[in-house]
């Protein structure tokens, strides 16, 4: 082991997990390894002076939902004193899922989303009318993780379009912006696939099972930072990798006054009704990575990371 240079590298966390998820904790005995001292830091945490440390990287920041203009403004103010990994503008759009609109826009395949705006004051008949005519579709906050605020309905069945209309209407009332999303079903059987991409070049993938069963039930994720999931070693097929690779490339065209390639992407694929993948969501701000599952993975992301400082 080499000798830890005077140079810091804080780790920002959230205060319920002061010492990291256990999926990072590696990364920090990695980093250690390379000579790189860490400190993991609240981001939220008054005391901290974030101008000490000539990098910041994100990790485990997940309470963020909960506040997101506070932390944009984190972000912001970290990226003035400190190099924040990833910069804060690509956190920044990252934060609400409507980034999704852009991906859309530059020809990508997205999971069908229909969007609702706070200031249109839907009723509930508007609302109704914009829900799926049939199958099961999902209601959720366009600022959310881990499927919290989350419910799964069915189209054809009034009882569950009743509470789908609640459950929007309430997101609604509170100023947040809504994402209705046809429900595809092959994600049952088949899961999500996370493709990991460090410094633009593909890393690994795992498979990430289902969540979604039901309604949003009031105060089912009350104090819950994430929802657990079942995870799995993953080979990402030709497809996947084909779109995930588009979307890290449109990644380079969306931010172009990036000199480099961003150091660390997650691109989460669905299946459609066809087997085809597209595009759920794409994590560049606080995703895990599932070293656990990917031999070598940690080594690759810490060099990677080491020739950033």
């Amino acid at each position: 082991m080499t000798t830890p240079t005077t140079a810091r590298l804080a780790l920002a966390t959230c205060a319920e997990l002061p010492d990291l998820d256990p999926d990072d904790q590696p990364l920090r005995d990695a980093l250690l390894a390379r000579g790189v001292a860490t400190e993991t830091a609240v981001w939220d945490d008054p005391t901290v002076d974030w101008s000490t440390y000539p990098h910041v990287l994100v990790r485990s920041t997940w309470d963020y939902t909960e506040r997101p203009r506070l932390f944009a403004d984190w972000a912001r103010r970290v990226g003035r004193s400190s190099t924040l990994l990833n910069p804060a503008e690509v956190v920044v759009w990252n934060i609400d899922k409507t980034y999704l609109r852009d991906l859309e826009q530059r020809g990508l395949p997205i999971v069908p989303t229909i969007w609702l705006d706070p200031e249109r004051n839907f009723d509930a008949r508007a609302i109704h009318t914009r829900f799926p005519a049939f199958g099961d579709f999902v209601v959720k906050p366009t600022v959310s993780a881990g499927s919290r605020d989350t419910g799964r309905y069915q189209a054809d069945e009034t009882p569950s379009r009743a509470l789908a209309i609640r459950h929007a209407k309430n997101l609604l009332g509170v100023g947040r912006h809504v994402m209705i999303q046809r429900y595809l079903k092959q994600v049952d059987t088949v899961g999500e696939t996370a493709l990991v991409y460090v410094d633009g070049q593909f890393s690994h993938a795992v498979r990430k099972g289902a969540l979604l069963d039901g309604p949003f039930r009031e105060g089912e994720t009350e104090g819950v930072l994430y929802r657990r999931e079942v995870m799995s070693a993953r080979d990402a097929s030709d497809a996947e990798r084909e779109v995930a690779d588009r979307v890290v490339a449109a990644l380079a065209e969306i931010f172009p006054g990036q000199a480099d390639p961003l150091l660390y992407a997650r691109v989460d694929l669905i299946p459609d009704d066809q087997g085809n993948p597209v595009v759920l969501e794409v994590e560049l701000t606080e995703p895990s990575f599932f070293f656990g599952y990917a031999p070598g993975s940690v080594d690759r992301f810490a060099d990677a990371l080491v020739r950033r400082l």
